[in-house]
């Protein structure tokens, strides 16, 4: 008898489904699974809603996936064709940045929200570690959250630690389902402790020598809020997964270049040399900030070198 469920956890070639009758099934993927469309990894992700069938076992089958309203992509670290989806059906993502100890960089953020827009998810920025900021890095900060907020995107300023921003992140949160991302090092395991103080992670220091932090989360994991909703933990993202992207609609990913294009002389403006772009104009009047210029120029460049390389 087929049940239906939703997939919390997925540990290697097991995955953890909470069913609608409220039970945790423990399943495979038959042999021959594929999803038509999309060469991944894993067919099946956290997030998803699939059908299982019971074996003898105690165990189940997964025999069918829903269509998914969404799903986030990296780019699997050995099969560089391949994808790796990271999760599936959310309704907004969080992306923790640390302006030091470590640093994260604009490009990373940049590429993040530009794959945030492509999958149409909703960004939060939470900007953590607050608290271990000295003047000139929290000047830097503060430039950075009006940067994002004048663009549109939500910005948190928080420290896990102190408890400070906490409750804010926590109201942004509450009834959805939200993916928890990141560079390694910026409190991310810290940040699930101070709003699911039941969930235990663990939390690795950061190793000094490289201010990175060692990864302590290896799978993809929902964990249930306590208003409703779920949050995903996932594995430490070193890169985003943003190859389902023509150069031409790279654009349409950074907010404001988008709303300066319209008034490019070439519909077809890339915003690089073109006479008569109203992007470089607005760039060098500091309209737009130099900074996500950069980032949609080293996008832009990696989509026009790997464009005939990557199989879609």
């Amino acid at each position: 008898m087929p049940m239906h469920g939703l997939v919390i956890k997925n540990t290697g070639s097991w995955y953890t489904v909470k069913t609608d009758e409220d039970t945790i099934v423990n399943c495979k993927i038959k042999g021959n699974f594929r999803l038509k469309g999309i060469r991944s990894t894993n067919p099946v992700a956290v997030g998803d809603r699939v059908t299982i069938v019971m074996n003898n076992s105690g165990t189940a089958f997964i025999t069918d996936i829903d269509d998914r309203r969404n799903y986030i992509i990296r780019k699997s670290s050995n099969l560089s064709k391949q994808s790796h989806i990271i999760a599936a059906n959310v309704d907004q993502a969080v992306l923790v940045v640390t302006v030091d100890h470590p640093k994260t960089s604009t490009t990373f953020i940049d590429r993040f929200l530009a794959s945030a827009e492509a999958y149409r998810i909703p960004v939060v920025l939470a900007f953590n570690k607050t608290d271990l900021l000295d003047a000139e890095a929290m000047e830097l900060q503060s430039a950075l959250v009006a940067l994002y907020r004048e663009i549109g995107y939500e910005c948190v300023e928080m420290s896990a630690v102190t408890g400070m921003g906490v409750d804010t992140l926590l109201s942004c949160m509450s009834g959805k389902t939200t993916l928890l991302s990141g560079n390694s090092g910026v409190g991310k395991s810290t940040i699930i402790n101070a709003i699911l103080p039941d969930a235990g992670l663990k939390t690795a220091d950061i190793s000094e020598a490289h201010d990175c932090g060692m990864h302590t989360t290896t799978f993809s994991e929902m964990l249930p809020m306590p208003d409703g909703g779920y949050l995903i933990d996932t594995p430490g993202i070193k890169g985003f997964g943003t190859f389902d992207m023509e150069p031409s609609e790279l654009t349409g990913y950074f907010r404001e270049i988008f709303r300066y294009s319209a008034e490019c002389r070439f519909s077809d403006c890339t915003h690089t040399h073109e006479p008569g772009c109203a992007v470089m104009k607005a760039v060098e009047q500091a309209k737009i900030a130099l900074s996500r210029y950069e980032s949609y120029l080293s996008m832009l460049q990696d989509k026009n070198e790997s464009k005939y390389r990557e199989a879609f």
